[in-house]
């Protein structure tokens, strides 16, 4: 078949690419001709393990070509950003912008699926909406949300189950005849309305969970508990998994998704996954307020941030909560210099300087990503570029009892037992 796949990032181009890997005529679309001309070029725009590669050899067979609008097509798949407003409600104007553009080409017989993020309703409700208006009536539509986290991107977008969902029996198992040609794994077929609420759902027990971490690691000191040896031990019994806390939470997905089902149905109705958002955004203020009490006041104060991407040993700074820090630590008078050696300067909002320039002179050092090379600095090279001798790891990456015998104060967050 000939496929179209709109939008050219980090979830729509290993999918063009796989399917064309896999005997489809595939055509990449984007509406920015520096990502085309980049992809042409490089393969990827991000580092990616192994999409590069890949990329460029499906480029160079001819499976996959790249242009910057639509052409007729099979099947047409929408990998569109669905970012949230400033008020938290979802932004679906790329959705609507992409259906658009295809709609100048769509044919009866073809099919549509939608693997951006939406609120439950959006496939039967803005993309059929659309269609129909179009004045068609024989499209297939179906919704299959992508599962894959960034760093494994091409493994599990081939091994992982997918959940399927169409507006009708027949968009179901298209879809899933579709994906079978990659998926390895079980495709599992419900309707378009569940396929997006699952999605969501995904998500949003990560940010409860982590939102549960967090609330004892705020808990913890109260009672001298070390959280972190506290999870370690309950997470030995065999029904118990906790996962670990931190400074917030970040990324496209477990920050953003749960406001999907609220903005659905209501702050009053979805209180748990409310609270939980709450308290995850809460955690930035609770690590700038810990390093005040320390320092005594942060006006004046230089501030080195170590890591701004939103998970370990990744480039992707999308919603990381070491950007509130920093914002939060300005508001407060402090200086700020920040160092993250995955993130590349073209896609941070905030300026990177070297290890040694954001350390020299700086009065405190905070830990916001958990970046293996971070658990591998020696205190004594710090020691020797700083100005006051405090570390607060947020992620629980450094071995402190090192540090301490090296003339440090240790702030661990949500640790009772400090070492000072």
């Amino acid at each position: 078949m000939k496929i179209c796949v709109i939008g050219m990032g980090y979830i729509g181009l290993p999918t063009a690419a796989v399917l064309a890997k896999n005997g489809h005529e595939v055509l990449g679309v984007d509406v920015k001709p520096e990502i085309l001309e980049f992809i042409k070029e490089k393969g990827a725009p991000s580092e990616e393990p192994g999409l590069a590669e890949f990329v460029l050899g499906v480029l160079a067979s001819g499976s996959l070509k790249l242009a910057s609008a639509p052409e007729i097509a099979d099947v047409f798949i929408l990998c569109l950003p669905t970012p949230i407003n400033a008020d938290k409600t979802p932004d679906l104007s790329y959705v609507e912008k992409g259906m658009a553009s295809i709609l100048t080409v769509l044919q009866n017989g073809n099919m549509v699926i939608l693997e951006s993020t939406v609120p439950p309703g959006t496939t039967g409700g803005i993309v059929a909406d659309m269609v129909k208006a179009k004045g068609l009536d024989n499209v297939d539509l179906a919704f299959a949300p992508e599962r894959v986290i960034p760093g494994n991107i091409l493994n599990e977008l081939q091994n992982l189950d997918r959940v399927m969902g169409g507006l009708t029996p027949r968009a179901s198992a298209r879809a899933k005849e579709l994906y079978s040609c990659f998926v390895k794994g079980q495709i599992h077929i419900t309707d378009a309305t569940t396929a997006e609420f699952v999605k969501l759902v995904e998500n949003s027990y990560r940010d409860v969970n982590i939102a549960f971490a967090n609330e004892l690691a705020r808990l913890a000191p109260e009672m001298g508990i070390n959280i972190w040896e506290a999870i370690d031990i309950a997470n030995r019994h065999p029904r118990v998994n906790i996962h670990t806390p931190g400074p917030g939470v970040g990324g496209h997905c477990i920050a953003i998704d749960p406001y999907f089902i609220i903005d659905k149905v209501g702050v009053e109705k979805a209180r748990f996954l409310s609270l939980a958002r709450d308290v995850n955004s809460s955690m930035p203020q609770e690590v700038v307020s810990r390093l005040e009490k320390e320092l005594g006041t942060l006006a004046g104060k230089n501030i080195a941030i170590l890591g701004t991407a939103y998970k370990a040993n990744v480039g992707d700074p999308r919603e990381s909560p070491a950007l509130d820090i920093i914002e939060l630590l300005k508001e407060a008078g402090a200086k700020t210099l920040a160092h993250d050696p995955f993130v590349k300067p073209a896609n941070s909002s905030v300026q990177l300087t070297s290890l040694d320039e954001t350390l020299k002179n700086a009065d405190a050092i905070i830990i916001t990503t958990n970046h293996s090379v971070f658990g591998e600095i020696e205190p004594n090279y710090a020691g020797q570029l700083v100005t006051g001798k405090l570390i607060f790891d947020t992620k629980n990456i450094i071995k402190p009892q090192v540090w301490k015998d090296a003339g440090w104060r240790v702030l661990i967050l949500g640790s009772g037992k400090p070492l000072v």
